[in-house]
């Protein structure tokens, strides 16, 4: 029982060895890609990208600068939802519940090394969650493409 108080200080060095403290390793249906880019570099080059391919862009949020309105500081974090209605209206007639997780999203942010991530639902664990049909997988699964090629 006198050693209790040192349970703190042996997760702090037990949970980062564990990966915890590293979203790459992250197993809970979201993909982590570390980008090269700051975090305004990442999304402008995320925008080109979509632009190029005729994806539409429904929304850019601004996490950090929404915080920063009401006095909060929060390391840059941007959310980019997108999508294409021909792509994405199959697998909604299909797996109506999609409609939670669709239009796709890519969330780009800093963490406190200061290392920039682009963090996105993987296309499998989308199709288990909503029970999507095999075939319609590929409607969803460009999100990867994109988050590879902004993070480069």
């Amino acid at each position: 029982m006198r050693h209790l108080h040192l349970i703190p200080l042996l997760l702090a060095f037990v949970l980062p060895a564990w990966g915890f403290d590293n979203p790459a390793q992250a197993n809970n249906g979201i993909i982590n890609v570390s980008s090269n880019h700051s975090v305004d570099q990442t999304v402008d080059k995320l925008k080109g990208i979509l632009q190029s391919k005729g994806i539409t862009l429904f929304a850019v949020i601004d996490h950090s600068g929404e915080a920063a309105k009401v006095g909060i500081t929060m390391l840059p974090t941007k959310l980019l939802i997108f999508g294409n209605p021909k792509g994405g209206t199959a697998p909604m007639l299909a797996a109506p519940s999609i409609a939670l997780d669709l239009p796709l999203k890519i969330l780009v942010w800093e963490d406190s090394q200061g290392m920039v991530w682009l963090s996105y639902n993987s296309p499998q664990y989308l199709k288990e969650r909503h029970n999507l049909p095999d075939n319609l997988v590929q409607n969803i699964s460009a999100v990867k493409a994109l988050a590879n090629s902004a993070a480069e």
